[in-house]
């Protein structure tokens, strides 16, 4: 590839969502779980996407990488990666780009893994089946893997059972088992869940490591702002299903619009707060995604809401430099 054609490859979008709708059938009714989600991200690029459980999130990746299906899910929208459409794909097209195309990090690791198989065995058989390796070749690449990862002796890891090794080891090993095929697009659905803060930290880092040494687009899931502030390029904002906010990481730092992505911003911990004050929380929940919508979904939670903001339903508004926002009355004005 000529130094243009690699040029031109990174600007264009790697994977591109275009009004993407995942919807369930329950027996109380639809219940609309992402609700028109547009996003694109380039190679090479990471985006944060944050909310509180229930907002969307991990039902946006997972659909994105064609892991919802079924009588009872109903896609629409667009799904584009490296141009090619994912939602018209069959069972068998979408799994053939899972691992090789694109990769996810799930969450707890304890239910990834086989408990009953050990960490090489596991390594092995995806190694042999992707790519077609010998099974020298493969526990070879295993080892390669997990040195890349920083895995401490891994010549010992891999004859152990993913129960007897630590959070952030097992953790390790999945991001390992992600990268394995080289994909152009890993998605990390809230990789430091259950981890303490020094091993978050090694965790974060590892990751940013990998994404610019591999040359990766990556998106990281998660609930807490403070997790993809310095760990991401911009931050998509979910409430109810939709993007409420989105903008670089800076950008979004220095001049938040959307009173939700404030109220989050404002449950980060911080060292300077005086001892004893409780962290501040958001009263109320989250919209109930099967019942009938009116207004903005953040209305019922907000401090600055109108009757305008209960009775109206806003649209994203774009406030320059790409920085979208979903707000009648924005924090800072327009």
């Amino acid at each position: 590839m000529s130094q243009t054609e690699l040029v031109r490859s990174e600007l264009e979008p790697l994977i591109e969502t275009i009004d993407v709708k995942t919807h369930f059938k329950t027996p109380r009714g639809i219940a609309r779980a992402v609700d028109g989600v547009s996003i694109t991200i380039r190679r090479g690029q990471s985006l944060g996407v944050v909310g509180e459980s229930g907002s969307g999130k991990t039902v946006m990746s997972r659909a994105s990488m064609g892991l919802l299906r079924g009588r009872r899910v109903k896609r629409t929208g667009s799904v584009k990666l490296e141009g090619q459409e994912l939602l018209t794909l069959t069972n068998e097209e979408i799994r053939s780009l899972w691992g090789t195309k694109m990769a996810m990090i799930f969450q707890d690791p304890m239910t990834a893994l086989n408990p009953v198989r050990r960490v090489g065995s596991q390594f092995n058989e995806s190694l042999v089946k992707r790519l077609g390796m010998s099974k020298e070749d493969a526990s070879k690449r295993t080892l390669e893997l997990l040195n890349l990862v920083r895995m401490p002796e891994p010549e010992k890891v891999i004859s152990k059972f993913p129960h007897q090794l630590s959070g952030g080891m097992r953790q390790r090993v999945m991001i390992a088992m992600a990268i394995a095929c080289n994909p152009s697009l890993l998605f990390a659905d809230e990789p430091t869940t259950a981890l303490d803060v020094t091993v978050q930290a090694q965790v974060l880092e590892l990751l940013g490591d990998l994404r610019e040494k591999l040359n990766m687009a990556m998106v990281i899931v998660t609930h807490d702002l403070g997790v993809v502030a310095g760990h991401t390029d911009k931050i998509a904002v979910m409430y109810g299903g939709e993007i409420v906010e989105m903008a670089s990481t800076p950008d979004l730092f220095a001049n938040t619009k959307m009173p939700y992505t404030e109220a989050l911003m404002e449950s980060i911990p911080r060292l300077d707060r005086k001892r004893g004050d409780r962290l501040p929380t958001i009263p109320g929940s989250p919209p109930d995604p099967i019942a009938a919508r009116t207004g903005c979904g953040f209305a019922p939670r907000c401090r600055y809401a109108t009757d305008k903001c209960r009775t109206e339903h806003p649209e994203l508004t774009d406030a320059g430099n790409g920085h979208m926002y979903r707000c009648f009355f924005p924090i800072g004005g327009k």
